[in-house]
């Protein structure tokens, strides 16, 4: 409540559909706070019976996260499902307006086709972790990426961090899971303001959406 009467924009990540389930009643009465609908790749291997209810949820939000891809060692045992599950979840998404924030952790090249293939257009890439190589490509497609205070603090987030042109960069916080999570700090690193951030998530939303939304809320 207190970000709703600050005016603060807040979108809050799902790792799983029933999470969303559980949360949304509290959230859908406010203007700057929304709920993403997630399926967390980690998670898939545990919880896939839970791609229904992601499918019957997709249309009660603008946004949708976290999805995507781990082949980490947490993550690899897991791998055909999570390609499985994605592919649902992206076919559900084909032809719809949504924001979608995604997690690619050493799978980048593979979440990156499997966008393209589905032709999902609105795409913020979570704390991303990979080859800088690979993020020309990313921009290519329109995409942005969120940033952390994790990621300015090391020597790959630093490098990563370079490549990306201000227009495209948003700024997160991944807690409770991240320790390292203030922004304040992130926009000093970044040396931007929170008003550029502002007008690179509305003309990601005016992109999405259309102007009569942000007339209207979020």
């Amino acid at each position: 409540m207190q970000r709703e009467l600050a005016g603060d924009i807040v979108i809050g990540m799902t790792n799983l559909p029933s999470h969303f389930s559980m949360g949304f009643p509290h959230i859908k009465a406010f203007k700057h706070i929304r709920l993403a609908l997630g399926m967390h790749p980690l998670l898939v291997g545990e919880r896939k019976e839970e791609l229904s209810l992601f499918r019957q949820l997709l249309d009660k939000t603008h946004y949708v996260g976290e999805i995507g891809l781990d082949f980490s060692p947490d993550g690899f045992a897991t791998k055909v499902a999570q390609m499985d599950a994605l592919h649902e979840m992206l076919y559900a998404l084909s032809g719809k307006n949504k924001i979608v924030s995604v997690h690619s952790k050493r799978a980048e090249k593979e979440l990156l086709g499997l966008l393209w293939d589905y032709g999902i257009q609105n795409v913020i890439f979570h704390w991303y972790s990979g080859p800088v190589e690979l993020i020309p490509a990313i921009l290519a497609q329109g995409y942005y990426f969120s940033i952390n205070e994790a990621m300015t603090l090391s020597k790959n987030g630093r490098a990563i961090i370079a490549r990306i042109p201000r227009e495209r960069m948003l700024t997160e916080s991944d807690a409770p899971y991240n320790e390292r999570s203030d922004i304040r700090k992130v926009l000093m690193a970044l040396g931007i303001t929170e008003g550029e951030v502002l007008v690179n998530f509305k003309r990601l939303v005016e992109r999405t959406l259309g102007l009569t939304t942000l007339r209207k809320g979020l």
